[in-house]
């Protein structure tokens, strides 16, 4: 939170028209003269007092550790109210220019989240010799209580200084929360039965048993068993308790993860250390595989620290160049998803390089097309608009300065790329670049697909699952009503 009272992510820097810097001399000082702030405490700035000073004391940061404190609430770092008077000497008085020579604090009450907190300085006595300032500080609350008092003493300037504020660097935090919520929707659900293909290296391996100690999964890990065994057993890897279906090499592994999926021994299949398509072309064979009506498509499932939802990316993965009919059923899959992951509406941005029709670019056409077969009842569950351009996707104030009226507008959940290259591409930007967290998750199957990478890390590989999870979930009413209805037919994904 800033000085003014802002309470976005970010601490925006100072305006280049902010008010100039002036300092009091020593000579100016006078007996009894005081200078005031005032700030909010926020969670942003415990935080960051947290990372700055390395004072990670769960009193300050955890919630229901603190519940069982003394103060049985979250309370702000002692000097973060002497950080204050640090504040109010080197920018209001004395200001620019001053020495801190030593301080004295008393804290006589905690400051919790939301306390406005004034630190004021009163000027005690001087001391021409050393032109040395003593202060005396006082820091109290919105209610007018005291909760800081003390002296400082400082070394004041002699020499007057007029200058522009310094802008200071916008401060961005940066959390891994939302996956943590992710992985918490699937408390309370039964480990989904997965058929891991050919686990084969420490990280696809761990990432099984990870999920499963998570208990997000059963794994069944097939693959040539004296290899996994031996890699369990250089790893330190406990894989004791689960099922191991010996087999050869990794393509007779994919085609027995699919088929332990057909037979409903597995609810979901999980990528080992085979490629991808080594995998997937057992998925979609269409004699043996797991193809329903729907189009196979992924969807990344995105958590960005700079926007305020989760943000569905999809097809990022499987289809390269994805026809009309084909963009159907993949956003008709993410808007599914979606509502899994508690969306009750989800909001479709088609993305374009711009956002007006335009009959030489083929995606601004297929956008319009998408939104009105979505009209027709073609698309259901979601609200869709495009083309759209990235930036007014996701910015509201793109949009309005462009003058665009749309319901998705800085809004959207899920964005529908044109290609597998533009999807890629931006997923990747959003990782690497703006520190998003990932998931991913094939759907269209008959049963959820997990497709993990070796530069995945442990939180992503065990988001990936948790989506599994939640979809196979979801999945098991419709499964138990199309068995109660035909018993002798094939599961079928839900539509």
């Amino acid at each position: 939170m800033t000085a003014n009272g802002e309470t976005s992510g970010d601490l925006p820097a100072a305006p280049v028209d902010a008010a100039p810097i002036e300092n009091v001399t020593f000579d100016e000082i006078v007996v009894g003269q005081s200078a005031s702030i005032a700030r909010q405490l926020t969670v942003m700035d415990v935080e960051l007092f947290a990372t700055v000073s390395g004072n990670i004391d769960p009193v300050h940061l955890d919630a229901k550790f603190a519940a069982d404190s003394r103060f049985q609430k979250v309370i702000g770092h002692g000097m973060w109210s002497g950080a204050l008077i640090s504040g109010v000497l080197g920018t209001r008085l004395p200001g620019a220019g001053t020495v801190y020579v030593g301080q004295d604090l008393r804290f006589r009450r905690p400051v919790g989240l939301g306390d406005v907190i004034t630190a004021t300085v009163t000027v005690r006595e001087k001391q021409a010799d050393k032109n040395i300032v003593v202060f005396d500080c006082l820091c109290t609350n919105q209610d007018g209580e005291v909760v800081v008092t003390g002296t400082a003493e400082v070394v004041a300037p002699t020499r007057k200084v007029r200058r522009a504020a310094h802008a200071l660097p916008q401060i961005q935090m940066i959390r891994h929360d939302k996956h943590d919520a992710l992985l918490r929707k699937c408390d309370g659900l039964e480990p989904v039965a997965t058929a891991v293909a050919h686990p084969c290296d420490e990280s696809s391996l761990r990432g099984a048993v990870e999920a499963a100690e998570a208990g997000l999964i059963d794994p069944i890990l097939i693959g040539p068993a004296a290899k996994i065994r031996a890699l369990a057993a250089a790893h330190g890897l406990d894989i004791a308790r689960y099922r191991l279906v010996d087999v050869e090499h990794s393509h007779a592994a994919a085609a027995a993860a699919v088929a332990l999926a057909r037979t409903g021994e597995a609810e979901a299949v999980m990528k080992g250390s085979l490629h991808t398509d080594e995998l997937m072309a057992e998925v979609v064979r269409k004699e043996t595989g797991l193809r329903t009506s729907r189009r196979i498509s992924h969807v990344f499932v995105m958590n960005v620290p700079t926007y305020p939802r989760a943000l569905l990316i999809t097809d990022a993965a499987i289809n390269i160049y994805p026809t009309l009919e084909d963009k159907v059923h993949i956003v008709q899959n993410a808007i599914d998803l979606a509502k899994v992951l508690g969306v009750e509406t989800p909001r479709v941005a088609i993305l374009s390089a711009v956002e007006t029709l335009n009959p030489k670019i083929a995606t601004t056409l297929e956008a319009a097309a998408l939104c009105k077969m979505a009209d027709r009842g073609q698309i259901t569950g979601g609200i869709l608009d495009g083309p759209l351009a990235f930036d007014n996707a996701i910015s509201a104030e793109a949009a309005r300065i462009k003058g665009i009226k749309s319901p998705v507008s800085g809004q959207a959940d899920i964005l529908l790329v044109p290609d597998l290259e533009a999807g890629n591409m931006l997923a990747k930007q959003l990782s690497f670049l703006a520190n998003a967290d990932a998931a991913g998750i094939v759907l269209g199957a008959r049963v959820p697909v997990i497709l993990t990478s070796r530069a995945d890390n442990v939180r992503t590989r065990l988001a990936s699952c948790a989506v599994a999870a939640l979809v196979a979930a979801a999945r098991r009413p419709a499964l138990a009503l199309n068995a109660a209805a035909a018993p002798l037919a094939a599961p079928l994904a839900a539509e």
